[in-house]
């Protein structure tokens, strides 16, 4: 029987079954509590017609802040099922990776509150790509430890060119936002602005990925 830090074969599709059911938990969880910090104005029945337009405009920032977290959220998510569509196996150093990442997801409804709040001032967008990349970092960790030398996945699954494709993108991503907190300094708009184009590469990027996957 294998010791608790070697790799597991036996029952691993089961066992991994159950990681991959709860990370989508967790996910779920997270994008779920992301519109929590969107509340339906408290108007006086007497003044809606007047003052909900401007209410509504109010909730601009916020109703932004949600749509970005929960689309990186979900670029994350759908990158963490790539990656353990070709995971074969499992272990303890795996496991406590998972969980460190899934932590970070867990936490990032507080700081796309606080971006819904307080997005003009630096040190909230700081804070908020600072916790995007660290949790994008966290996810590449996850694909190093699994794919270093066919650890935990399949050897004649993944041509070695597209694992380092996975490495480079997840590089990519986590030094574009620690970047955009440097564009902050200069506009806290075009910084945000960088979060929505770097999304939708992330999106393009896994198609491209799992079409090639596909014709391997």
């Amino acid at each position: 029987m294998a010791n608790s830090g070697e790799r597991r074969s036996e029952g691993s599709n089961k066992e991994l079954e159950r990681i991959i059911f709860f990370s989508d938990a967790i996910f779920a969880i997270a994008m779920t509590l992301l519109v929590v910090s969107i509340t339906v104005p408290q108007i006086p029945a007497n003044l809606v017609a007047q003052e909900l337009p401007n209410r509504l405009r109010e909730l601009l920032p916020n109703l932004f802040s949600y749509l970005i977290s929960f689309l990186v959220i979900f670029s994350y998510w759908t990158v963490h099922h790539s990656m353990f569509s070709t995971i074969r196996a499992y272990d303890r150093g795996l496991m406590w990776m998972n969980g460190l990442f899934l932590m970070f997801v867990a936490f990032l409804p507080f700081p796309s509150a606080l971006l819904g709040e307080y997005g003009d001032q630096l040190l909230v967008v700081a804070i908020y790509a600072g916790s995007v990349a660290i949790t994008r970092l966290m996810l590449s960790v996850i694909w190093w430890y699994a794919s270093s030398n066919y650890r935990l996945i399949d050897s004649e699954g993944l041509h070695p060119a597209l694992i380092r494709a996975h490495h480079i993108h997840g590089v990519v991503i986590t030094l574009m936002f620690v970047l955009s907190i440097g564009i902050a300094f200069y506009s806290v708009s075009a910084a945000k602005w960088s979060w929505v184009l770097l999304t939708a590469g992330n999106f393009i990027f896994l198609g491209i990925f799992r079409r090639r996957h596909v014709e391997d």
